[in-house]
């Protein structure tokens, strides 16, 4: 049938997205986009435009993937802010232990990039940005802390900085001693509200 789609668009774009984030954008060629996909360049342009385009649409694919989980840990932040915290960084320590995705984050590797990408690539990461901290400042000021804009700055970096410190090799027992400290400094401003 001609114009139908002959292979799974949900497959290939999981493939792009897995080798941006192992490679990062000015390191994937299109050669290598086909590589991953087991699509040729002319499908890869009429499925999803320019290299642009399609890491856009991988960023916005890995930022709703998560984004969805961390909504879900986040959203029992009224009840017990400490818990819903700690299931938000689960979380990221899962990701980074899953031996089927690359380590890092893609939103972070995108962010260290910013200088060197096009503008749109550069807002969309500055976007996912804002929205970690704006779902962490909306779960803290659930659970009534006086200083939520500050935490929701600060939680959100820790939360960048294990990804970028497990590409460096950190271990799984220093990445959750990273959380810990921020867990119990969070402890003691939860203490403090009352």
């Amino acid at each position: 049938m001609a114009g139908k789609k002959q292979f799974d668009v949900d497959v290939a774009l999981d493939a792009a997205m897995v080798q941006f984030w192992r490679a990062g954008y000015a390191d994937t060629s299109l050669d290598d986009l086909s590589q991953a996909t087991g699509l040729n360049r002319s499908s890869i342009y009429s499925s999803w435009g320019d290299k642009v385009s399609l890491y856009l649409r991988c960023l916005d694919r890995y930022v709703a993937r998560y984004g969805d989980r961390y909504d879900q840990a986040l959203s029992r932040a009224a009840e017990d802010p400490l818990r819903a915290v700690r299931e938000f960084f689960g979380i990221t320590l899962q990701r980074i232990a899953d031996p089927d995705v690359p380590d890092g984050c893609l939103v972070a590797q995108t962010a260290m990039a910013i200088p060197v990408l096009s503008p749109d690539i550069a807002a969309r990461a500055t976007k996912a940005l804002g929205f970690q901290q704006a779902r962490l400042r909306k779960a803290l000021r659930a659970a009534k802390l006086a200083d939520a804009e500050d935490f929701a700055v600060h939680l959100a970096a820790v939360n960048q900085s294990l990804a970028v410190m497990s590409r460096a090799g950190a271990s799984p027992k220093q990445l959750r001693a990273i959380v810990d400290v921020s867990l119990g400094a969070l402890s003691r401003a939860l203490r403090a509200r009352n």
